[in-house]
This record gives structure tokens, C-alpha cells and sequence, in this order.
């Protein structure tokens, strides 16, 4: 595990949310400063704002992809493909790796209700499964972004 990889571990450990923690720990190096990046981040967690949909660890590389290969003029269509690509490579290498791309299926609980939330405290799924995704991440980022 690298530098990055453990900023990002670190980061979540402090209390940030998976997406913050994948997303901040690599932005810098895109050009993106660390608390803006925090700021972007911070709805992505819990698979969008606890909805339990795509895990915001690998939110926070689709993210990055997009910082660092997204269009920004609506004609260029080369770079919307090669994002949409590497969000595509990412989401089938962390599904290969766990499963699925969904928080609530990689959780086994539903994080926007009160039944489902004291199962995530309970069976301190935080430590057990989500720094594992938060480290996935970061080193997909790793193999697929820099």
C-alpha cells in the first residue's frame, strides 16, 4: 500500500465518508485541493447520501476519472468516451473483487433506515467491509488513473 492509498485509509479513519476519502486522497494530484474535494465528495457516501446504491469508495474513483480524463467542451467526445471507459473498468474490476457495486448489497443492510443502520453499527461493518472498499478504491485509482 502506497502513500495515497493510505491517505485515503486515514482519511476515512478520521471520520470522513468513503467517497471523501477515495476522492480527496487523489484530487490533489489532479489539480483539485483537498477540502474542495472533501466538499464535492461528501454526498457519495453510504452509496449516494446512505440511498445504499453504488458504493462511494468506487463513487470517489468514478470521480477521479472524470477529474482527470472528463470533457469540457461538449464536442469532445473522445474524452466523455474514455471516462465513461475507465468508470466501466473500474465498476467491473470491483465487482469481480466483491461481488457487487451497490452499498446494500455489499453490506447486507439498508443505511437509510433505523433497523438498517444499527445492523451496520452492530456488526461493525464500517471496519469490517467498508475500509476493505475504501482500499479497493484507492488501488484501482492506482492501476487505472495514475
Amino acid at each position: 500500500m502506497n502513500r495515497n492509498q493510505h491517505k485515503a485509509l486515514a482519511c476515512f479513519r478520521s471520520g470522513f465518508g468513503c467517497a471523501q476519502s477515495v476522492f480527496s486522497a487523489y484530487a490533489p494530484l489532479l489539480g483539485l485541493d483537498r477540502e474542495t474535494a472533501l466538499k464535492v465528495a461528501c454526498g457519495c457516501g453510504g452509496g449516494m447520501g446512505q440511498l445504499g446504491e453504488v458504493c462511494g469508495a468506487l463513487t470517489g474513483a468514478f470521480m477521479l476519472a472524470g477529474l482527470k480524463h472528463g470533457n469540457t467542451r461538449k464536442e469532445d467526445s473522445a474524452a466523455k468516451n474514455k471516462t465513461y471507459a475507465l468508470v466501466a473498468e473500474l465498476a467491473e474490476r470491483f465487482r469481480a473483487q466483491h461481488g457487487d457495486i451497490r452499498c446494500r448489497d455489499l453490506l447486507g443492510c439498508e443505511l437509510n433506515t433505523k433497523e438498517g443502520m444499527a445492523a451496520f453499527k452492530d456488526r461493525k461493518l464500517l471496519k469490517l467491509k467498508c475500509e476493505k472498499y475504501v482500499a479497493a478504491a484507492a488501488a484501482l485509482v492506482e492501476e487505472l488513473l495514475l
